[in-house]
This record gives structure tokens, C-alpha cells and sequence, in this order.
């Protein structure tokens, strides 16, 4: 067994606490040489399978135990009235509760409240931990201004949260409304008032009015602080600026065609195939943004600020200007654009066998929308894609086919989840919801774009350029206990002594996709998996089954893209605009804020989509809906309404007068003493019983009756929870979980990652 080992260093952190970098650890253990590439093994793999947390760039801390001194967020305050937080890592708050008890020694300070964060001593006392402030950091604007409505009081008004996770309410007195009527919604800032008084706050700014249809985006977009206004200088850049003159191929005489939804708002990536004698040629064009957006320009400070466009039902906040996203680098058809294109050759399995980047002039000659493009192959008359079909869509199609086969072999996690899309009209308002319609054509494009961001990244590696990669790694160990606890409960086998590959999760659904279990099974999959983020390093694509893969084909909205496309132009040698070497200095910092836009524009997205699908659902309180259990909580049940694709939630306190535990690992609520139980994936009859559409939130009373208990179960022991606040149950470590821990004790964990 190679040192340092898993167990050697966990018992070196345990005992000692305060010893949390890298090079702590090393000096203390005595590491030298090779051994601290081992060193840096062990604590990534900790890391991934959860336990230990990143507490700072180089800072480790067991993930059950608070550091003696680190980083603090305080959450809520308890139904004792005291303040209480948890400590902060690189993915978030982690550990258990702590207690805040005022600040260490003579440092004194303004006091915190809830959404503040702060530098801390941490200890236990009596099995509780205690908090000690050594600094109060400074907040952010977008943590300390509150988004919200406005309502009229006798004394001036109050400003309620937009936000189901920020419960503040700001009192406004006359003279600080700044002019807001009731139902406006507004951003306010606290005022300094007294620790424990009401708080006080100022409005700031009027958004909209609450009862504008185009709410919902609005209070996504301002709760996120999502740019929307350009500055004055990207404006004029964006007006003025010429692509800059590089040699280029003259790719105008082939037809390359755009596919894409039928409401697009920009064209950033065209398509043609050819057949050859022994297998395709395969031409996939990319519109040339680096050509306008150059590094250090105004243009360039502002794309790489939004990170990527944000896109909402109703409009869509983009990275680039106007001018820009929607006109010059758009391939827009019958127009000249500059463009990047990769030229790829494939035999008759679909197995590549070469490829070459071209910086070219291209001319779309049609643009398609996805049922345009089906209809024609369909071999439906008098459509758009008619006139293409011979010449364009069957060598597309035949191309497609082909690579099947070896997409096939290649196994990428087969997840296929439905999505809704709310249906709005020109007024704004709501008219509908509906699923989403998934062709061959979309399935098409999506793996013609895969084969080029592979394209790039081998390209680039192989000239040993720096670059983005688009990182997925594998489930963690704990993600992969918890899928196969679930699973027990549905008597279905997860052996966890088996590597996780995707062929293993796609036989997994398989086997059960007609079952009544499908749904749920399909859920839990992908909750098990990690999150996909942008990293300088390699650490492959567990979910397309790919070593080398990058973010090449939508330069237009995302930033990381026009990275790559940079990185060609300067390993390629085609052009003055290329990846300067202070940008490629700089990636490791790029890509960890790259995932922070991705990750605040994902969040604004399904919040607006929330609040449109309350407003949708505002006029039915009392209608009664099917659903689906999506989320099992010590405080209640999520629920999926089938129709809409709406989740609302059903508290703890409204199920019925049992007495409810919480079964972590079954994933369900049991009733002491009866057994019966409400459980993940059960199909449940709902009446809707309040909406704020606000906050996005469905209040749902559930009709169904909970399942009995199963056959041979013991009735549950552990604390639940019924009306008033759940309690919460530790519940034992269930035989999966112990064996995943008992197995990270002897080897390296499995690499984690995210999706």
C-alpha cells in the first residue's frame, strides 16, 4: 500500500484540527517527493466521496466536523431564538449546526443575522457547537439587498422577499419608499438598526409591478443580479467593431443549413454531410465570435463578466449585445459570416478517422427549425425543408445513422427526461404548458456538436495548448451508497464493489423503463450523478463516456467556448486574436467563475419558470391534480404535478395525525407504529391548497392514503416529526453505506466530480 494512505491522513487531520492545508499536511506526515503527488490523490478522492470538505483553494475539514477557525454562514435562527450557521466550503455550507455565541475574546462588532458570514473559532461543548466571531466580513450587494414587493402600511410599507430561501422582511418607512405604490416590486437595502429591533430598509429601485405578466423574469433576473444593460463603451464597440482580417477558407459554395428551435434567438452553429465511398464526411461551422471579440476589449471584459446568456420563457439576457448575438456573428442565411468549422471523416461505423479545424467564410443557405427538418425526412410534403431533403437532410440523416453505431458502443448515460416548456403570448401572460417534443433532429445536432467539442479538445491536448475542458466526473461513493440503499428498497441489486459506468446506469434503466418504477428510478440516477463544471485540467466526461472533451460550438452565449475557439486560433496559427498568455495564465480562475454564472443563471431559470407556472396555477387553488413524490424531507413531501411539470411542496404537519419518521436511506415517510408510509416515486392524488406566485410556491394537501406497511418491516424508532416543526431522525448507517466506508478505508475512492 503506497503512503500517505486514506486512513493515515484522516487520522492525522482528526488529530489535528487546526493543521487543514496541503502543506500542513505534508509537513506533519512527513511527505516528500512522489509521495505528495500520492498526498494530492487521497485528499481529491476524500474530497469527491464526501468526506472532506474544501474549505479554502488548498484547505481540507472533515465534512462531519467543523475546523477550530474558519469560515461561518449563519442560516436561521432557531425556535429558541438563537442565531445558528454551519461552516462553508467550495461547495457550499457542510457540517452540522452550530451555534452562535457572540464574538471571541475583546474583537467586538456589528451584530450578524441571517445570510451573514463570518471568520470563526468553532467548539464543541456537550455535544453542540459553538461559534465565536473573529470578523464579520463585509456583505456583497447581492446578499445583503432584498428583491421583493412593496405593500402599503400606515406608517410607510414593508418589502416581502421574493425568495422562498430569504425570509427577511424590510419595515420602509415614509421617506425611504423612493415613490413605490403598492404592488410594486422593488430592491431595498437594510438600514443600521438595533441586533435584536425589527429591521429597517430603503428601496432602492423600482423593477416592475406584481401584477405585470413579465414579473417572474423580471424578480429572477434583479434576485440574481443578473446583467442586462450594456455599458455605454461594449455598445459602441459593438456598433462599430469590423472582424478582424485573418486568412480564411471559402466554405460558401457547400450548403451548409442551420436546425434549430423555432423560436431561436441567435444561429451559432450550421451543419452539412457528404457521402464518400467508405463512410461521411462530416462539416459542422461555428459562428467566428473571437474574430469581433477580442481579449482586453471592452466586449471581451463584459462577455467574460456574464459568463453566458441567460434564457428565460419570456426573453432572453445575452452575453454579447444585440449587434452582435443576433446580427454579425449570427449565421443567419443567405449572408456571409465569418466562421470556425471542423471537417471530420468517419467510416461506415461511425468510428473517425480524421479531423481538421478551418478558420473559413461561410454562408448559411437555409434555416430549419427542428420540425421543419423531421417533417421533410418524415416524408411530409409542401414544408420549409422540402427543397433541402435530397441535397441537404438525408446525407445528414445517413451521416447520423452511422455514427449511431458507434455511439452505441460508446454507451453515454442514456438519462432522456421530459421538459416542459411554458407557452407564453405576446400580452406575457401564460397560455400553457407543454412537454416538449424530441425528435431525430435534435438528437442529430446534439451529436454532431459532441463530435466537434471532441474535435477540440483532442486537437488542442495534442498540441499541448491550455484550454477549458468540459469535466464530468463519476458518482461519488456517497452518492453511489445512497443510490443503492434506495434501490434495496425496491428489491433492486446495486452492487457497490462494481466500478460506476454508464453501461451499468443504462442497464439499470432499461431493465426497468416499462415498470412502475421508471419514473422514480430515472430520478434517482440522476441525482446520483455529479455536476459537469469547466476545469484547466482533464478529468474526462463520465456522462458522454468521453476522456477529452470541450465546449467548442456556442461561442455566441457561452464564454468558455470562445476560450476554445481562441486556443485554436493561436495553436493553429490562424490569426493575431488568439488565447493570450495572460488569459491562459488566468484559466483556473476563469473556470471557477465561469461555474459560478452557469450555475446563477440556472438558478434564475427555474426560478422564473417557477413563478410562471404559480401564476399559471394561481386561478385553480382547490383544483384537485395527480403527482408525483419527487423529494422525501424531515419537513414534508415534494410533489411533481403530472400536467404541468409544477413542484409544490406538502408539510409534514398536513399529512395526517401519525406520527412521521423520516427514513433516509428508504427515501420515504413511515408512521409509528402503523408502518404506513409515503414514499419516492408514488403516485398520489393532490389538491392544490395555496400558491404564492411570488416566492413560485405551491402549498399541496395530499388525498391519497400512504402505502402499508411492507411485509416483514419493523415499525420505525427514531424520532419523526407531526404537527408544528418535523423533528429529525439520524437513523442508522444503513449496510450499504457502512460497506462503501469499510471499502474507502482499504483503496482509493472512486473519482467524483461534477454533471
Amino acid at each position: 500500500m503506497s503512503f500517505p494512505d486514506r486512513e493515515t491522513v484522516l487520522k492525522f487531520i482528526a488529530d489535528n484540527p487546526s493543521a487543514t492545508t496541503k502543506q500542513e499536511i505534508a509537513r506533519g506526515l512527513k511527505v516528500k517527493g512522489r509521495e505528495r503527488q500520492t498526498l494530492r490523490q487521497v485528499l481529491k478522492d476524500l474530497e469527491n466521496d464526501g468526506t472532506l470538505e474544501r474549505t479554502a483553494k488548498r484547505a481540507w475539514a472533515k465534512t462531519d466536523t467543523p475546523p477550530p477557525t474558519g469560515v461561518i454562514v449563519f442560516e436561521e435562527i432557531a425556535s429558541d431564538g438563537e442565531l445558528m450557521g454551519r461552516s462553508v466550503g467550495r461547495e457550499g455550507a457542510f457540517g452540522p449546526p452550530i451555534r452562535y455565541a457572540g464574538y471571541s475574546g475583546r474583537t467586538k462588532g456589528p451584530a450578524p443575522g441571517v445570510g451573514d458570514k463570518g471568520l470563526a473559532r468553532i467548539n464543541e461543548a456537550n455535544g453542540e457547537y459553538h461559534a465565536k466571531l473573529l470578523k464579520l466580513f463585509e456583505k456583497r450587494d447581492e446578499e445583503t439587498s432584498l428583491t421583493g414587493r412593496f405593500e402599503k402600511t400606515p406608517r410607510g410599507g414593508r418589502v416581502v422577499s421574493a425568495s422562498r430561501k430569504d425570509k427577511r422582511t424590510f419595515l420602509i418607512d415614509g421617506t425611504d419608499a423612493k415613490g413605490a405604490e403598492d404592488g410594486d416590486l422593488v430592491t431595498a437595502m437594510p438600514k443600521p438598526g438595533k441586533p435584536n429591533g425589527p429591521a429597517f430598509g430603503v428601496v432602492t429601485e423600482i423593477i416592475g409591478r406584481m401584477d405585470d405578466p413579465r414579473a417572474a423574469s423580471l424578480l429572477a433576473i434583479h434576485g440574481h443580479d443578473i446583467p442586462v444593460e450594456f455599458p455605454k463603451d461594449v455598445l459602441n464597440e459593438a456598433q462599430t467593431i469590423k472582424p478582424l482580417d485573418s486568412p480564411r477558407e471559402d466554405l460558401t459554395h457547400i450548403p451548409l443549413i442551420t436546425i434549430d428551435p423555432h423560436d431561436a434567438r441567435d444561429h451559432d452553429d450550421a451543419v452539412h454531410a457528404e457521402k464518400l465511398k467508405d463512410g461521411w464526411k462530416v462539416i459542422v461551422a461555428i459562428a467566428d465570435v473571437a474574430a469581433y471579440v477580442r481579449p482586453g476589449t471592452a466586449l471581451d471584459r463584459e462577455a467574460q463578466k456574464r459568463g453566458n446568456s441567460t434564457y428565460f420563457p419570456d426573453r432572453v439576457v445575452p452575453m454579447l449585445p444585440f449587434e452582435l448575438s443576433a446580427d454579425a456573428c449570427s449565421l443567419v442565411d443567405n449572408e456571409d459570416r465569418p466562421c470556425m468549422a471542423v471537417e471530420l471523416t468517419f467510416d461506415r461505423s461511425g468510428s473517425k478517422r480524421s479531423h481538421r479545424f478551418i478558420r473559413g467564410t461561410m454562408r448559411s443557405h437555409a434555416k430549419l427549425s427542428y420540425e421543419e427538418a423531421q417533417a421533410a425526412i418524415d416524408g411530409k410534403t409542401g414544408g420549409e425543408g422540402e427543397k433541402w431533403l435530397e441535397p441537404v437532410l438525408k446525407p445528414l440523416w445517413g451521416a447520423y445513422e452511422a455514427l449511431g453505431e458507434a455511439r452505441a458502443l460508446r454507451a453515454p448515460l442514456a438519462l432522456d427526461l421530459p421538459e416542459k416548456r411554458v407557452e407564453i403570448n405576446e400580452d406575457g401572460k401564460v397560455t400553457g404548458i407543454i412537454e416538449k417534443e424530441r425528435f431525430d433532429a435534435h438528437k442529430l445536432i446534439e451529436e454532431f456538436m459532441i463530435q466537434a467539442n471532441v474535435a477540440a479538445a483532442e486537437t488542442l491536448e495534442k498540441v499541448g495548448s491550455p484550454l477549458l475542458y468540459r469535466v464530468h466526473d463519476q458518482p461519488s461513493d456517497s452518492k453511489l451508497a445512497a443510490l443503492s440503499d434506495f434501490l434495496q428498497t425496491l428489491d433492486i441489486k446495486w452492487p457497490l464493489g462494481e466500478r460506476a459506468q454508464t453501461h451499468r446506469f443504462n442497464r439499470l434503466l432499461n431493465d426497468h423503463a416499462d415498470g412502475e418504477h421508471a419514473g422514480t428510478i430515472s430520478e434517482i440516477v440522476l441525482r446520483s450523478q455529479a455536476q459537469a463544471v469547466y476545469s484547466p485540467e482533464n478529468n474526462g466526461h463520465f456522462g458522454l463516456n468521453l476522456t477529452k472533451y470541450a465546449h467548442f460550438t456556442s461561442p455566441i452565449r457561452r464564454y468558455s467556448d470562445l476560450i476554445v475557439h481562441r486556443a485554436l486560433i493561436s495553436s493553429l496559427g490562424m490569426g493575431e486574436d488568439g488565447l493570450t498568455k495572460e488569459m491562459a495564465a488566468s484559466l483556473e480562475d476563469i473556470a471557477s467563475h465561469l461555474v459560478d454564472t452557469e450555475r446563477r443563471s440556472m438558478a434564475a431559470e427555474r426560478e422564473a419558470t417557477d413563478r410562471y407556472l404559480a401564476l399559471y396555477l394561481a386561478d385553480k387553488v382547490g383544483a384537485e391534480f395527480e403527482g408525483r413524490i419527487t423529494g422525501v424531507t424531515p419537513a414534508g413531501l415534494f410533489i411533481r404535478l403530472g400536467s404541468t411539470g409544477a413542484d409544490g411542496f406538502s408539510p409534514i404537519s398536513k399529512l395526517s395525525d401519525d406520527y412521521w419518521v423520516h427514513d433516509d436511506g428508504a427515501m420515504a415517510l413511515i408512521a409509528r407504529g402503523s408502518g404506513k408510509r409515503f414514499e419516492m416515486g408514488q403516485v398520489v392524488t393532490v389538491e392544490l391548497a395555496e400558491v404564492t406566485p411570488l416566492q413560485g410556491g405551491l402549498l399541496l394537501k395530499v388525498l391519497s392514503p400512504p402505502r402499508p406497511r411492507k411485509p416483514g418491516e419493523k415499525p420505525p424508532s427514531s424520532r419523526g416529526g407531526r404537527s408544528g416543526p418535523p423533528g429529525r431522525s439520524r437513523g442508522k448507517m444503513s449496510k450499504a453505506r457502512k460497506k462503501t466506508r469499510q471499502k474507502a478505508s482499504h483503496k482509493k475512492g472512486a473519482k467524483g466530480g461534477k454533471s
